[in-house]
């Protein structure tokens, strides 16, 4: 069996993987995965018990246990690039013997659902409501780099999306990607859907001007005209598409909810966003562990 190279699957002297500095005993088969690190504290409150705490770089770790389940809470940091990290490191600790650095020959699939927050697109989407994103629209690019992409896609979404968008060869081409249907049948009860668009930034790919003037100043009304099907395209964030899109290569089940804080078509921000995320994640918890 291939063994893998010390420079391209790099473990820390304790065993662990390198940045998330997480083994395997230490992740539990269900994970929510969020943004901000001191999300993962919030979360790991409401554990009934906690068997670990790793924390290295933006990459926070806890690990516990709700009503005898293991569930485990990470943070990933903001973007596609960090979540290439998180997503191939957490499919390593399972499907990787570390020490033989060999895979192994029974795979394992997670359950990794990311809450976040997200800016909604469309007016009907008020700010602290919910949102599952059923698909996730990738204009970030980052899966044009694995082989097996288009194994994984909605090729005909895909394609229906690029001749609307007459979207520029200058561009990395975009990518839509299902959320698993086991997930959506769990969790996704009480929540709007639709068509997650995940950008390669904050400002400018999302259509925010400060300083420097927008080459596409018009992005956020070209995503909101697009619609295949019954589908639409609810809200804008920076790690969806990643997650589907590596979660369906590597063999794991994946879907994001996020909380609605602003809506950019009507230009509105939550009063108290903070207030709205406890509560999601107090619905998630319980949704996961019930």
């Amino acid at each position: 069996m291939r063994r893998i190279e010390e420079s391209e699957l790099i473990v820390n002297p304790d065993g662990s993987i390198y940045h998330l500095h997480i083994r395997p005993e230490q992740l539990a088969d269900d994970i929510i995965v969020v943004g901000d690190p001191q999300r993962v504290e919030i979360i790991s409150n409401y554990f009934d018990t906690i068997e670990c705490k790793v924390s290295n770089r933006e990459f926070v770790t806890h690990t516990g246990t709700i009503n005898g389940k293991r569930i485990t809470a990470l943070a990933t940091g903001i973007g596609t690039d960090n979540i290439d990290i998180v997503m191939n490191e957490l499919d390593a600790v399972v499907n990787i013997d570390l020490e033989k650095r060999q895979l192994k020959e029974k795979t394992k699939s997670l359950n990794i659902v990311r809450l976040g927050t997200s800016g909604a697109l469309q007016e009907h989407i008020p700010v602290d409501s919910f949102v599952f994103s059923t698909y996730g629209l990738g204009l970030d690019g980052l899966l044009n780099y694995y082989a097996g992409r288009d194994t994984v896609i909605d090729q005909k979404m895909t394609q229906a999306f690029v001749d609307y968008a007459q979207w520029e060869k200058d561009f990395s081409r975009p990518y839509i990607i299902r959320s698993s249907k086991a997930l959506e049948e769990r969790i996704s009860g009480g929540m709007f859907k639709g068509i997650t668009a995940t950008a390669p930034g904050f400002y400018g790919p999302q259509g925010r001007e400060l300083r420097l003037p927008l080459a596409h100043p018009e992005v956020n009304e070209l995503l909101q005209g697009f619609k295949y099907k019954d589908n639409l395209i609810t809200n804008f964030e920076m790690e969806t598409s990643a997650i589907y899109g590596l979660g369906s290569l590597l063999g794991h089940n994946t879907a994001t909810v996020c909380a609605i804080i602003a809506n950019r078509y009507n230009k509105t921000f939550s009063a108290d966003y903070k207030k709205t995320v406890v509560k999601l994640i107090e619905e998630l918890l319980s949704k996961l562990t019930s």
